[in-house]
């Protein structure tokens, strides 16, 4: 059962929860409210109370009449903002769905400077808006906080609406998008399999099952719904196996799509009985796919960008996309080369991640891009610089997969015909990956096959 939109905050951890409220517009403009009340309320109390006004020149004191009206024409003022920078906002989240990916939406949503204008701008109209109210229900006719605080925070709100149209215009900006979309990436990377399951992680290779567990029953845990598979709390799921004496393997990946009743866990049971539901609450699966541990998500936005970029006839955005990923790509198989078993405290196996090697993620990302490149020989160059790129500053493990998807490119590229420029430059970089991944004895057949293709 799907629980309602405020409980399930409740059963989220803490980390999930800090997502899911940055994702959204509501928390920081009600923190900038609250600020707004409270601030009416100690404006009202100086002016009413401690009749702040006369321990001030009189020539910066207000009467009642002026105050009133430089109030009702702040609050116009302000309103008039307000509406020009949610109409600027609504601009910056059609151009991010329709020009890039819908996708980018939370990003910009999910920005400080994005929520922080918004709650100023909220709070801004109700402290004005409040400031009205007192007035016209007020026998005071000497004002000097109320009209002073209200000059104040207009201002603020004016000088915040520069700032907005500034923020977005560099924000919307390809290679800020891009590289924003990489950075939030490579925190998920270092967040999640760096620091949350690196010090579990085994030296002791792919085999993971001990003697002991040999003649052990494999048992499984099936999913209660549909959905994909947003994040999983490792340390507590090794530490439930440790107190239950099991081995556990994840049987799907972060972000995969599950469907109700498919199987989630196999585990060997040792001597100890246990509820398997609980091994179900350690995984969250819900409707969305989530950046909080799912590093495929991350390419997926970054090669949605570069496919729209291919629709459009936007070759430069494509280019500056793969310049983004790649980068990715390098820290991606930097963080996947670990083992994929995780021990307990006491280095006894307990449970063995999904592992998705280079060669997936090479394909989710340039695989793609490369199908919808069709003829475009200069994404195709782009694509060969990049693995060269690759090939040269990475491990020697995943030069066999880099070499692959060369090769394999290649080939499907020789049904269309080149002109001399780019068969020159394809071949350039190809031929560095061939001499940065020890191949070069394959180059010379792929050279012959691609040079047949040239426009004669």
């Amino acid at each position: 059962m799907k629980k309602p939109d405020i409980q399930r905050y409740f059963f989220m951890t803490k980390r999930e929860r800090r997502n899911e409220l940055n994702q959204t517009l509501w928390l920081m403009p009600l923190r900038y409210i609250g600020v707004a009340l409270a601030l009416s309320v100690l404006s009202a109390f100086f002016d009413t109370y401690l009749d702040i006004h006369k321990h001030v020149p009189n020539g910066m004191v207000f009467n009642g009449a002026t105050t009133r009206l430089l109030i009702t024409t702040l609050i116009g003022g302000v309103l008039t903002l307000s509406a020009f920078t949610i109409n600027s906002l609504l601009v910056a989240l059609t151009t991010l769905s329709g020009q890039f990916s819908s996708r980018m939406v939370l990003n910009f949503i999910s920005e400080p400077p994005t929520q922080h204008v918004l709650g100023i701008f909220n709070g801004s109209f109700i402290y004005v808006l409040l400031n009205i109210l007192f007035l016209s229900n007020s026998s005071n006719e000497v004002y000097f906080v109320i009209p002073l605080f209200s000059v104040m925070v207009t201002f603020v709100a004016a000088v915040t609406f520069i700032y907005f149209v500034n923020h977005t215009s560099t924000w919307l900006q390809v290679h800020n998008i891009t590289s924003n979309m990489k950075k939030t990436t490579r925190n998920t990377i270092r967040s999640s399999l760096l620091e949350e399951i690196g010090p579990y992680r085994s030296t002791v290779g792919e085999e993971y099952s001990e003697e002991r567990w040999a003649d052990r029953e494999v048992k499984t845990i099936y999913a209660r719904r549909s959905g994909h598979l947003q994040s999983a709390n490792f340390q507590k799921i090794i530490e439930e196996a440790k107190n239950d004496d099991i081995v556990i393997e994840l049987r799907v990946s972060i972000g995969q799509f599950i469907l109700e009743n498919t199987p989630l866990f196999d585990y060997r049971q040792g001597s100890h009985t246990f509820d398997e539901e609980k091994y179900r609450k350690l995984v969250r699966v819900d409707t969305k796919k989530t950046e909080i541990q799912d590093l495929e998500f991350g390419l997926e936005k970054l090669v949605e960008v570069a496919v729209k970029g291919l629709g459009n006839n936007d070759p430069l955005t494509v280019n500056n996309t793969l310049y983004q990923i790649t980068d990715l790509l390098k820290e991606i198989g930097n963080a996947t080369s670990f083992s994929p078993i995780l021990v307990d405290d006491e280095n006894h196996v307990r449970l063995r991640l999904k592992h998705d090697g280079f060669d997936y993620f090479l394909y989710k990302s340039y695989g793609y891009i490369r199908e919808y490149a069709s003829q475009n020989s200069t994404v195709i160059i782009t694509i060969m610089e990049m693995l060269s790129l690759l090939a040269e500053s990475m491990n020697r493990n995943v030069h066999d997969d880099i070499w692959d998807f060369a090769e394999s490119t290649i080939k499907g590229y020789q049904k269309y015909s080149l002109y001399k420029e780019d068969c020159h430059y394809i071949l350039k970089h190809l031929k560095a990956v061939a001499a940065h991944t020890d191949h070069t004895e394959a180059y010379p057949q792929l050279e012959e096959m691609l040079s047949k293709r040239v426009f004669s």
